[in-house]
């Protein structure tokens, strides 16, 4: 029996639920712990060199990390004497429109191309002993003569690219246009017929640069971000390798060998390795072209038209004609606009189309160098197959009416590329050279008769 005076107990599910509450409402009006402040994050990139085609991939790789990450800046660190335009203006752009603050760091230069980039910065710090100007076009001219003033089209068009990225960072357009132009005249700063290069003093005076730093710790001190996390940012292994790829000498030296590799292969029977090594070199060309957005589908429909082209000209029509000018021009073209990206000027296009040229015409003088002297070695001799195939080793034997030739001699009355046809004996006769070029009416010998080839050498001239 229960007692009627004594209490009565809750359940235990009940005081569960209140001793929650209770915890819950300690832990809300305890003081929150403090957090610990995060740093802010600062890309700092190097530009220095040459300013070509492959680094503009890399700065805005750098420029797209940095927004990602929520970077409070990033720092272009420059050091260059200028490069390429075009580069210049693809690096410009993606400045312009970047989504992170941008800072050039002069640290020690920015001559010509170099001058675009620091103005497409939002801030400019200079280095003691810096300097900043300079970027009027030039074009090359002949090899060891020294470069050469553009044509006023030119100089017109980039004057109005550094006016016009200076206006968009609220910088003195006139001192920008004095970098280009010669005959812009800025009174007590620059006089008519000299183009204007700033230093770190000058520059500060005329409010081109913001402000003086000596290290990227102090440009980061002047800017409100001291201990930030530096991330020093590097081209990866394969924006090196596209660099290398894509330098002037080096794309030169690809096309050189590409197509010294495809006119010897093209002028020896079967395929082997001069053909293998000539589209090896090409398609390593137009690999690194392509992933900078140089090459399309229009550059490669043009290059493999100059090929089949100049290949109907060596295999079906004698001599050469229009189908050879047509390959050769189909070549240069593609080639060429494999060389130029957006920006680019005239001087620059023609600048391609001279290296293109230039190119070729080392791969032809090659070529008849290697044609006429390899077939000579023990090793060139196997490439244009000039092994006897004998009646022993299971071949057959070539026909009486053709070793009856064997001895005689003639004349050319075709070029031998190598095979061509040859007068002998008042007879026209087709035969194939032992692996030379060589020209119409010129003396021959039969040296050897291999199945239904009839192989002539050239003879000396008698004087």
């Amino acid at each position: 029996m229960t007692r009627p005076n004594a209490r009565r107990r809750p359940p235990v599910p009940v005081l569960l639920a209140g001793l929650g509450l209770l915890g819950l409402l300690t832990v809300a009006a305890a003081p929150e712990a403090p957090r610990p402040a995060t740093r802010p994050v600062v890309f700092v990139a190097r530009i220095e060199g040459v300013i070509d085609l492959g680094l503009a991939p890399f700065v805005e790789r750098v420029l797209d990390e940095a927004a990602a990450a929520g970077a409070a800046a990033v720092i272009l660190e420059i050091n260059t004497f200028g490069g390429r335009v075009d580069a210049a203006v693809l690096i410009r752009d993606a400045l312009l429109r970047a989504r992170v603050r941008t800072v050039a760091f002069v640290n020690k230069r920015a001559i010509s191309a170099g001058a675009l980039i620091s103005l497409a910065a939002e801030t400019i710090a200079m280095a003691d002993g810096g300097t900043i100007g300079a970027a009027t076009p030039v074009e090359m001219g002949a090899p060891g003569a020294p470069a050469q003033p553009v044509a006023e089209k030119t100089v017109s068009y980039m004057r109005k690219e550094f006016r016009a990225t200076a206006e968009s960072r609220k910088r003195p357009p006139l001192l920008a246009e004095a970098m280009v132009d010669a005959d812009v005249e800025i009174r007590g700063v620059i006089g008519k017929g000299k183009l204007l290069t700033l230093t770190t003093e000058e520059a500060l005076k005329h409010k081109l640069a913001d402000f003086r730093a000596d290290s990227v710790e102090a440009v980061l001190e002047r800017l409100g971000l001291a201990g930030a996390e530096i991330r020093r940012a590097s081209p990866t292994w394969a924006e090196a390798v596209l660099r290398f790829l894509t330098h002037p000498v080096v794309s030169s030296l690809l096309m050189t060998i590409g197509i010294l590799g495809i006119i010897v292969e093209l002028r020896t029977p079967g395929f082997g390795v001069p053909g293998s090594v000539g589209i090896a070199s090409l398609a390593l060309f137009f690999w690194g072209h392509w992933l900078l957005r140089l090459v399309g589908w229009e550059e490669l429909l043009l290059v493999g038209a100059g090929v089949i082209l100049l290949a109907v000209e060596v295999f079906v029509t004698p001599g050469f004609g229009v189908t050879g000018v047509l390959g050769l021009a189909a070549l240069l073209g593609g080639l060429g606009l494999s060389l130029v990206g957006a920006g680019a000027t005239w001087a620059v296009i023609l600048g391609a189309i001279g290296q293109v040229a230039v190119s070729l015409l080392l791969a032809i003088a090659a070529s008849l160098a290697v044609l006429r002297f390899l077939p000579r070695l023990p090793f060139g001799r196997r490439l244009v197959l000039e092994t006897e195939l004998t009646a022993r080793e299971g071949f057959a034997s070539a026909p009486e009416t053709d070793r009856a030739w064997l001895g005689k001699r003639g004349t050319t009355a075709s070029q031998l590329r190598p095979a061509g046809i040859a007068d002998i004996e008042g007879e026209r006769v087709d035969v194939v050279s032992d692996g030379e070029f060589i020209d119409a009416g010129v003396p021959i010998a039969v040296v050897r008769v291999d199945g239904n080839r009839i192989v002539v050498r050239r003879l000396p001239r008698k004087d």
